[in-house]
């Protein structure tokens, strides 16, 4: 198929943290993913509408409609994981946010793509409490995929897909190579040109560390990354508050999109 205007909802994941920064930019997967479309099918627009710290309830109501009113034929949700973290997860009724995203869009015609969730007590050990819960809202959305016959990107099942090389040091967002291999995995699942299956093959195995520096590293972890988080979910505050889409409006893919942050 050929595409003329694709919008990206979401989170952080889908602004691109952890492939960039606030200064230079983010680039992240769905603007990888948009360059890759723009090749294939010259002309594209690409509006990308995720905000981070944005709960899949936000993104369905802040971001659904103005989706819906720039008429995608390519949408690509990523929403869950901010509720997933929370107090209060309630599988059903997040998947059941994601259902009325996937349907709202497949009504007009769009392609939709979406994602199951990595198992993230793997790559953070202090987060293994939230793997029932990811393992839950997983199904549900393979369930709501197949009923509304769109695109999966089923991640979870793929072991590198924790390897630490994937992610960047916050454990939160995707590395640049994370980010990488999923825009491949979309392209491949769109059947770009040029795209394979290649973003399945693992990584090189890495000699285990010894305990004293994996121990380090988790308490270094605790205090840089996951501490702050804490005190902000006490706080009542979001990475996202006051934070608006870095493109909010369909606009052409160009070359400066992908050297604001080469080398990210």
């Amino acid at each position: 198929m050929s595409y003329a205007r694709y919008v990206a909802l979401g989170d952080s994941q889908t602004e691109g943290l952890g492939d960039g920064d606030d200064i230079r930019g983010h680039r992240g997967w769905a603007d990888r993913l948009a360059e890759n479309l723009a090749r294939a099918n010259p002309g594209l627009l690409y509006a990308n509408l995720a905000v981070r710290g944005r709960r899949a309830a936000q993104i369905r109501d802040e971001q659904l409609p103005v989706a819906l009113e720039l008429r995608p034929d390519l949408a690509t949700v990523m929403a869950g994981m901010n509720d997933v973290i929370r107090p209060g997860f309630e599988p059903a009724a997040v998947a059941a946010v994601l259902e009325d995203m996937y349907a709202a869009l497949t009504a007009t015609g769009v392609h939709v793509v979406t994602v199951t969730f990595p198992d993230i007590g793997a790559i953070a050990p202090l987060a293994r409490r939230f793997r029932p819960r990811v393992l839950d809202l997983n199904a549900r959305i393979r369930d709501a995929a197949a009923r509304h016959g769109i695109t999966l990107i089923d991640t979870y099942p793929l072991g590198y897909i924790t390897d630490a090389r994937m992610w960047s040091s916050d454990r939160l967002h995707a590395s640049p190579a994370g980010h990488a291999r999923f825009a491949d995995a979309v392209a491949h699942a769109l059947g770009l040109p040029g795209s394979d299956g290649t973003w399945m093959t693992p990584l090189p195995a890495l000699p285990a560390p010894p305990a004293w520096r994996a121990a380090a590293t988790e308490v270094r972890w605790l205090a840089t990354f996951a501490g702050p988080w804490i005190g902000r979910r006490l706080r009542g505050r979001s990475s996202g508050d006051g934070r608006t889409a870095k493109r909010p409006l369909l606009t052409p893919v160009t070359g400066d999109d992908q050297s604001s942050t080469d080398g990210a």
